[in-house]
């Protein structure tokens, strides 16, 4: 049963934007440990693909976030929710701590789509409830 859809579309421009003002900072705020390891190796191969990827993670959790129903309102944060990329190269949501224990208590499952094109980066989130 569907729990909730979210989507979000970024303006790739403004988020190359936060990062020429606030570098790491925005980075920091923005993105997990996991993904700021993986935004510096794009970053120093090629930095609009740094760029790229916070804007498609912000897109992500927004998105994410509008499929919860939550916003950005406890337990959801930046920093419980991480975008990864399964094998397959399909990107995929984890959460931590209290978003988590959250998300799991009511027996929910999350399906991410990202897409980025020229200027901008969208995100479409499903999530569905598993349990009873």
């Amino acid at each position: 049963m569907i729990y909730g859809i979210g989507t979000d579309i970024c303006d790739i421009r403004r988020i190359r934007d936060s990062l020429e003002r606030h570098g790491e900072r925005f980075a920091a705020k923005v993105l997990t440990p996991a993904e700021q390891a993986v935004w510096h190796e794009r970053s120093a191969r090629a930095p609009e693909r740094g760029v790229r990827f916070v804007a498609t993670r912000f897109s992500a959790k927004e998105a994410f976030s509008k499929a919860i129903g939550l916003g950005m309102v406890l337990p959801m944060a930046w920093h419980l929710c991480e975008v990864s990329t399964q094998g397959s190269g399909q990107p995929a949501i984890a959460l931590h701590g209290a978003l988590k224990e959250w998300f799991d208590t009511r027996g929910l499952r999350a399906h991410l789509s990202l897409s980025d094109e020229s200027d901008y980066a969208a995100s479409f989130c499903l999530v569905e409830k598993i349990g009873p």
